[in-house]
């Protein structure tokens, strides 16, 4: 069952990897164990102006590739990304967590989001603007320049590929930083396209002190854009740093996803959707299904089938063969998820399934089911990011839709209805970037992908994706 973690961590500046010899470091730990699995190095001050100075000179290169060639080098990195899926899948669920079968999904999809991204680059028109004889107007689409882009540790892989791929499709060159708790998925990525020719100069990776990272790099003129997954709090004192210099940004923040249940939904089948979608990645997941609103006709039926399900969910190592669910990805994770059960079963909710953490290595918590939560509950107003479905019953549509649009997380929302002019009706009024109806897959590289109100603004993904790293010239000729 075990491996080894193999990653060759380091930073990537202008070409060169560097190590830990004069730089701090930080460990990284195995979730699964609580163990140390390596060290890494952080970036000083003088390693964050020679990423910049490095972006500039790449974005001067880059801009001026044509679309086709930067399609190529997109294409044979989603190559590499395929042929080294096992390394990169073992990497991930060491650091991260997860199972390896979600691991492996998760390169995949990757590297798709870089073949459509390909694409992408070669499709990036302006227009023509027809005026008297002898003379046009022209709307040219130009990258915007250096990005700052800023990852999450819940999928480590997929998260620096979302970022990487609609940036350099565009022509932009970037500056990454990966989160510090899983850095070999993401080292690994850009030696993916650093085999595969891109140049140098045209993206960095680094690590470091998150707060002193972020400040130096959005301050300094050569950023013009953020990009930055992660939490809302985060996001927000990001997106005020940002402003100082008009930049651009596209985030995509935290969700707290509703999921509508009508009483004429296949139960069977909607439990069996929401208990994968639900549990994935322990339910680390920006999208991840969490506030239940069932019909009172089939509540508890559906509450009876959703906690069994969870209960024979086995948990484990992420790389032993028979786990269905890993553990949470770092220790403060497991005493958040404790608060909010304590909480909401305080305040009346009743228990179904799990509760606990378990076992005294790694940080594990049981897929837990909590039936009748009061909407005042902790977790029902904060993002859990854990394994917790919380359960709530209603009686009308307009109460359905109401407690739906209660909170000013608007990423992801689920409906399970088989009347269509229901599912007409929820696509319009629920307040979600969004909305699965009947199917819990949100994410396609071809769909934007994103929230609004404060789950975030701007899409990743789909054209949209690219567009983002894009600025509007009109140049008029007499």
């Amino acid at each position: 069952m075990m491996a080894r973690y193999d990653a060759r961590l380091g930073l990537y500046i202008g070409g060169e990897w560097l190590g830990v010899d004069g730089r701090d470091t930080s460990p990284v730990l195995d979730p699964a164990t609580g163990a140390e699995l390596a060290r890494l190095p952080l970036a000083t001050d003088e390693d964050l102006d020679r990423a910049l100075e490095a972006a500039q000179r790449g974005f001067e290169l880059w801009r001026a590739t044509p679309g086709e060639q930067r399609a190529e080098i997109l294409m044979r990195t989603a190559a590499l990304l395929q042929e080294r899926a096992e390394h990169l899948a073992t990497l991930a669920t060491l650091e991260q967590g997860k199972i390896k079968a979600e691991a492996l999904l998760e390169v995949n999809f990757g590297a798709s989001l870089l073949k459509f991204h390909a694409g992408e680059a070669m499709r990036i028109w302006g227009r023509v603007l027809p005026r008297a004889p002898g003379s046009r107007s022209l709307v040219l689409q130009q990258p915007i320049g250096p990005v700052a882009a800023f990852c999450a540790w819940n999928f480590p892989i997929m998260n620096v590929l979302r970022k990487l791929g609609p940036a350099l499709a565009a022509g932009c060159s970037i500056i990454i930083k990966p989160s510090e708790e899983t850095p070999g998925s993401a080292v690994e990525v850009l030696r993916c396209f650093a085999d595969a020719g891109l140049p140098g100069d045209v993206a960095q990776c680094l690590f470091g002190v998150p707060d002193a990272v972020s400040a130096r790099l959005l301050a300094s003129p050569v950023t013009r854009k953020l990009s930055f997954t992660g939490s809302v709090a985060v996001g927000k004192h990001l997106a005020r740093l940002a402003a100082d210099t008009m930049m651009v940004s596209t985030m995509e923040l935290g969700g707290h996803g509703p999921v509508l249940v009508f009483d004429d939904c296949d139960l069977e089948r909607t439990v069996d959707q929401l208990i994968a979608h639900k549990f994935r990645n322990a339910g680390q997941t920006c999208i991840a299904p969490t506030r239940f609103h069932v019909q009172e006709g089939i509540y508890e039926r559906f509450a009876s089938a959703f906690a069994e399900r969870s209960r024979g969910l086995r948990i484990g190592h992420g790389l032993a063969a028979d786990s269905q669910m890993g553990p949470l990805a770092n220790r403060r994770r497991r005493h958040v998820i404790d608060e909010l059960v304590e909480d909401a079963a305080a305040r009346g909710g009743r228990v179904l399934a799990g509760g606990k953490a378990r076992g005294e290595d790694g940080f594990f918590f049981e897929p837990t089911v909590i039936a009748d939560v009061d909407v005042a509950a902790r977790a029902m107003n904060e993002e859990p990011f854990g394994p917790v479905a919380l359960l709530h019953p209603f009686a009308t549509i307009e109460q359905a839709i109401a407690e739906a649009n209660r909170l000013p997380y608007a990423l992801a929302a689920y409906c399970f209805t088989e009347n269509g002019r229901r599912q007409n009706l929820l696509g319009d009024a629920i307040e979600a970037g969004m909305i699965g109806i009947n199917s819990i897959r949100l994410s396609a590289p071809d769909s934007p992908f994103g929230g609004i109100k404060d789950s975030g603004h701007g899409s990743e993904d789909g054209p949209e994706g690219v567009a983002a790293h894009l600025v509007t010239k009109t140049v008029h000729m007499a």
